[in-house]
């Protein structure tokens, strides 16, 4: 197998970085306004544990993880409590205003199970919500106003999760994050630059502008100790109440005063018929391992399953990885899974999804071979479905492995970065927007980039389409690898990427995650490159009739945990700053 040098991807990486222009963003973060920021300093290596381990995107709540587990809590105890731990810690996407999925391993049962707390749509959302007087889309409010906020799934699906296969109460979870919000946490240099970032946008609204700014409107400052009363308040009342305090309690109460105040859609009665739901995880084999995944609304772990269907029909361990070979391979295959994408993926509960014909090998092997190895396919002439048989991305990631063998991925977001900016008064959290992840037109992107068709049309009561990809991988029936990444429209390649590189170039985790990605999505026809990728193969690129990108850009944050002779290796990607691996020593 041919591998790469840590060392060189380094210094490749810090030689490209430096030209990257100040506004330059990747698809997942553009809409939600995150800088480019590439933490050279973090180490690229694995950090070790025998007892367990958590990995997310911030260190508090890493560590409150990991002392879940040294306590004797499991996988999910330590999950949730990261999770309500980064809604205090992380507000441009840890949330209580949000909602997203967790894949859950249970090592006793040998079963997985996919649980489903996306956000809804409220009862009054239609199909024309967001068209304009001229039959467009009015992106402002479908991405900015309360009417782009969907029923919220955290807290439900948090609680769920606990109550069912936890071994904590609610207060023993919820304790550190409560102790975070009432006593205050220093602002981080991260903390204080998305704030500063987003800081237009936030202070538009004048609840949200008491919450993440100082009263001359400054941010935060780098150092500060920030106290949040409010999110306090509002964590205590779902330790005492559970999540009915948040559904049909006062901060229900809250956060309908807030809709009323401002045009918002959510009722109460949109709260208390707000359902998490168990799902059937997508499963795909390669190469010998089994690979599990989140099903739809999720689109990710169908059309994960569906390039690497495609893959396994290549030789990919032969070539030189990273080589305009392989991106040319992968790309086309991208392509082809994205077009697939924007037909036929909705929410299962509105629309027939074709999820055994998608994941069919036999559709694979027929894509696999409409790719020409040395010339690139224009989008145009890739239709959706063309040999399907007949029927007989502001995200964050966590991943949480326990000693007993416990596995939790868990992907859960407000959408944009900080969501549509607009606080719950009183409450102390943000609100989503995601209704912007609907197709609120066919053939009119989202903010991603990303079309659609009517099975991710609005509807009432409806889940739109996701990207979030919570994966765990097992080989001979144990896992093996938990991952996920947040990044909008970029999560499914990026996690594609991520197995590719453990099981065709053999790479340990660190390295998996810190080598140069690409992304295509099928439309719009552009091929993205990270920094580090060499400019001779940009131009065998560009001969093979890819339109690459002109800017290099920066391609979400993976949160890994592999396992290797039963021994944990955490890797936290160190594209982003403020990453954290926290094992149990």
């Amino acid at each position: 197998m041919r591998r790469h040098s840590l060392c060189l991807h380094r210094l490749v990486l810090s030689i490209c970085l430096l030209v990257i222009l100040p506004g330059t963003v990747s698809p997942g973060h553009a809409a939600a306004g995150d800088p480019p920021i590439f933490d050279m300093g973090a180490p690229f290596h694995p950090v070790i544990s025998r007892h367990g381990m958590v990995v997310s995107q911030e260190q508090l709540a890493s560590d409150i993880g990991s002392d879940i587990l040294r306590r004797g809590g499991n996988a999910i105890d330590a999950a949730v409590a990261t999770g309500f731990a980064l809604a205090v810690t992380l507000p441009q996407a840890g949330n209580l205003g949000g909602g997203g999925f967790m894949l859950v391993y249970l090592a006793d049962e040998n079963r997985t199970i996919a649980l489903d707390y996306r956000e809804m749509a409220p009862a009054a959302a239609h199909r024309k919500l967001f068209e304009d007087a001229q039959g467009g889309v009015d992106t402002d409010r479908a991405r900015f106003s309360l009417q782009s906020s969907g029923v919220p799934g955290t807290v439900a699906g948090l609680v769920h999760a606990l109550e069912n296969y936890g071994s904590m109460s609610l207060k023993q979870v919820l304790k550190p994050a409560i102790k975070l919000a009432t006593r205050g946490f220093e602002v981080t240099d991260t903390l204080s630059m998305a704030l500063a970032w987003r800081g237009e946008q936030l202070l538009e609204d004048p609840v949200s502008a008491t919450y993440f700014f100082q009263p001359d409107g400054a941010p935060l400052r780098v150092g500060q100790i920030w106290r949040q009363r409010d999110l306090a308040w509002s964590l205590k009342q779902i330790a005492r109440h559970g999540a009915r305090a948040f559904y049909r309690g006062a901060i229900a109460e809250k956060l309908v005063s807030t809709m009323e105040g401002g045009g918002g859609l959510i009722t109460l009665e949109d709260l208390e018929n707000y359902r998490v739901i168990e799902r059937k995880p997508v499963y795909g084999d390669y190469r010998g391992y089994r690979i599990a995944s989140m099903p739809p609304p999720s689109s990710g772990g169908i059309h994960l399953i569906q390039m690497l269907n495609m893959l396994e029909t290549l030789e990919l361990g032969d070539m030189d990885h990273n080589s305009a070979a392989y991106i040319h391979q992968l790309t086309e295959t991208m392509r082809r899974a994205y077009a697939d994408r924007s037909e036929y993926l909705g929410d299962p509960d509105f629309a027939s999804v074709p999820e055994a014909k998608l994941l069919d090998k036999a559709y694979a092997a027929r894509l696999a071979f409409s790719i020409d190895a040395d010339v690139a396919t224009p989008s145009a002439d890739v239709r959706p479905g063309r040999y399907l048989p007949a029927e007989s991305p502001q995200t964050t990631h966590f991943s949480v492995w326990d000693s007993e063998g416990n596995v939790v991925s868990n992907t859960y977001t407000l959408n944009f970065s900080f969501g549509n900016g607009k606080s719950v008064a009183g409450a102390g959290f943000l609100l989503n927007n995601e209704m912007d992840d609907f197709s609120a037109k066919p053939g009119v992107p989202n903010a991603y980039g990303l079309l659609g068709s009517d099975a991710n049309a609005i509807a009432p009561g409806k889940r739109p389409l996701s990207s979030m990809t919570p994966t765990i991988m097992f080989k001979d029936g144990a896992p093996v690898l938990a991952t996920g990444s947040p990044g909008g429209s970029t999560i499914i390649t990026v996690v594609l990427q991520a197995i590719v590189n453990v099981v065709d170039f053999e790479m340990n985790i660190a390295e998996a995650t810190s080598v140069p990605r690409f992304h295509h999505q099928w439309w719009p026809d552009v091929l993205i490159l990270e920094p580090g990728i060499s400019a001779d193969t940009r131009r065998l690129l560009v001969e093979m009739g890819h339109g690459v990108s002109a800017s290099p850009r920066l391609l979400g944050k993976l949160q890994s945990i592999e396992q290797r002779n039963g021994v944990l290796f955490g890797s936290s990607d160190p594209r982003w700053p403020g990453d954290a691996v926290a094992p149990v020593q």
